[in-house]
């Protein structure tokens, strides 16, 4: 953990404890501690404690950090107990200096022994890595001796299915492994056949994490380097594939099935799994470490509304808005950043279309679980190997026009097809979704604005933002914060054009306190009190409404 002091520019003082060894400064709502000033950085500067000490690193900013009175650039420490860290006008301390420094012995003797666990903990690291080297060799070893016993028998694996496959292959295995003398008696004969399995007809070492429910997020960075996201935390996980061509085979196995390719004229690649996981994959010569795949999670129980309240995303009260508001056919954005849940909430709002309502889904890799009866999907198609047959998200927008929707739902807008939506939700398909790549309600029009002009029509940013003005009725936006936790921080509305600027006004916020003990972060989700005029327009059509979910004076909703 680490004790900070923050002193302001008008001398008050407070300290902040960060339950994690890492504390990030800035004026983003997002950092463990914010500073305030249009000088200070979105993200100025980290303190990270390390096993040598607690170091500063500055990450570029404008205004620099200083330490003791003198700007450093990159990462300075290890900070000694009185040392100043001054960003702007804020004086930092790190109180808990003490505690890290203790153990540094300043005689021989205690010397020599405070250093005897740092060379037994490098033993043992050399061992781990001797361990995972001899691992890799005996599966390298068996897998080549399948290679040549599925030759010598003249396998045809073109003419078997997947379970067949599966079948005979490991029937082939498991006769390998009993029958070579060479593999250390110390390795678990199972393991072994298991892993090679895997490789050879499955998605190898990926098998075992996309089968834990814990992680939601596997990144390969090369064969022998692979991340995971588990409870919104990142972390290197112990397993690794054999080989580059291993990670390329996992990559055909994915693709394939689903009529994409890969290969060094097309080295990029969208996909997802059987269970609807969103995949991404870069091949060299793009990618500069060897082949690397993320594949973003999808849960095996289809998300409800009742969950993301469970989560703390949001309270039954904005739930309950967020329902009727769909059900009435507003016109809905919803807005965040990478890895922010916005697949997730479109999934959960549109599960609220009602069942007798035709709905069109777009995307560019079919990821939606919709229930509804009279439903249809489309998606995206990339150039075949001789650059045609490309069918993309706005041409599948414009078509969608004509299949006659009461709903039309688009997994995400990134380009030009902002300009078809915005057309279809202007021309009678009210009640349609999407989502947009945004930090704030706000960006997310701005971001609209220039999605609109990708569409190459030449528009005045006037008519551009009547158009904005007069479809979207609303935009919810959904962040991720630093220690992983995702919120819906607005419920915001579009209310029409004055002058040349779109109106928002927010019906709800949430509101953030700081960290609590876990390091997550703590807040409440409020009423601004505001009455969306959506709300007046359907009370204007007869319907009964509770304007009591508005109060801002119930703070906790």
């Amino acid at each position: 953990m680490l004790l900070i002091a923050v002193t302001t520019p008008k001398g008050q003082r407070t300290e902040e404890e960060c339950t994690i060894n890492s504390c990030t400064i800035g004026k983003s709502d997002e950092n463990r501690i914010m500073l305030q000033g249009w000088t200070v950085g979105r993200s100025h500067a980290t303190i990270h404690r390390r096993k040598e000490g607690v170091y500063v690193e500055d990450h570029r900013s404008s205004a620099g950090t200083k330490i003791n009175g003198d700007k450093v650039s990159g990462e300075y420490g290890p900070l000694k107990p009185g040392d100043k860290i001054t960003i702007c006008d804020y004086v930092l301390e790190v109180l808990d200096l003490e505690e890290e420094t203790e153990p540094v012995a300043t005689e021989a003797a205690p010397a020599a022994n405070s250093s005897a666990p740092a060379v037994e903990s490098e033993t043992s690291e050399d061992k781990t890595r001797a361990e995972i080297a001899e691992t890799l060799a005996v599966l390298k070893h068996l897998h080549q001796q399948l290679i040549k016993q599925m030759d010598l028998r003249r396998v045809d694996v073109n003419r078997q299915n997947e379970e067949e496959l599966r079948a005979n292959t490991l029937a082939m295995l498991e006769e390998i492994v009993a029958q070579d003398k060479t593999i250390p008696a110390h390795f678990d004969r199972k393991m072994l056949v298991k892993r090679v399995l895997d490789e050879v007809v499955g998605l190898g070492p990926l098998e075992d994490l996309i089968a834990d429910d814990g992680v939601s997020e596997i990144m390969v960075n090369s064969f022998d380097e692979i991340f995971i996201e588990r409870k919104g935390q990142l972390q290197k996980s112990s397993i690794t594939f054999t080989s580059n061509q291993a990670v390329l085979s996992a990559i055909e196995r994915i693709v394939t099935p689903i009529g994409r390719r890969i290969d060094e004229s097309s080295p990029m690649v969208d996909a997802r799994l059987k269970d609807g996981s969103r995949v991404n994959a870069v091949i060299p010569p793009l990618a500069l470490k060897g082949a690397n795949i993320t594949i973003r999670k999808f849960s095996k129980k289809k998300m409800v509304g009742q969950d993301l309240v469970n989560f703390g995303s949001m309270t039954p009260v904005m739930l309950n808005f967020l329902k009727t508001v769909v059900e009435e056919k507003a016109n809905i954005i919803i807005s965040g950043g990478t890895g922010s849940g916005k697949t997730t909430l479109l999934n959960v709002m549109s599960s609220y279309i009602p069942k007798d309502e035709r709905i069109v889904t777009v995307e560019d890799a079919a990821e939606l679980q919709l229930s509804q009866p009279n439903l249809v999907g489309l998606e995206s198609r990339p150039p075949n190997a001789e650059g045609k047959g490309m069918v993309s998200i706005r041409d599948l927008v414009k078509n969608c026009l004509r299949m006659r929707p009461d709903r039309i739902v688009v997994g995400e807008c990134r380009g030009g097809e902002a300009l078809d939506m915005l057309t279809a939700m202007n021309t009678g398909h009210d009640g349609s979704l999407t989502t947009a790549h945004a930090n704030t309600p706000r960006d997310c029009l701005a971001r609209i604005e220039v999605m609109v002009m990708m569409a190459g029509m030449d528009l005045p940013i006037r008519a551009i933002r009547e158009q904005i003005a007069s479809a979207v009725r609303f935009i919810v936006q959904q962040n991720r914060f630093a220690c992983g936790t995702r919120k819906i921080t607005h419920i915001t509305e579009v209310t029409g054009m004055e002058g040349d600027i779109i109106q928002l006004q927010d019906i709800y916020l949430y509101k953030r306190e700081g960290f609590g003990p876990d390091g997550k972060v703590r807040g409440q989700h409020v009423a601004t009190g505001q009455i969306p005029e959506f709300y007046e327009e359907l009370q204007s059509r007869g319907l009964e409404i509770d304007f009591s979910m508005f109060d801002a004076k119930d703070k906790r909703l």
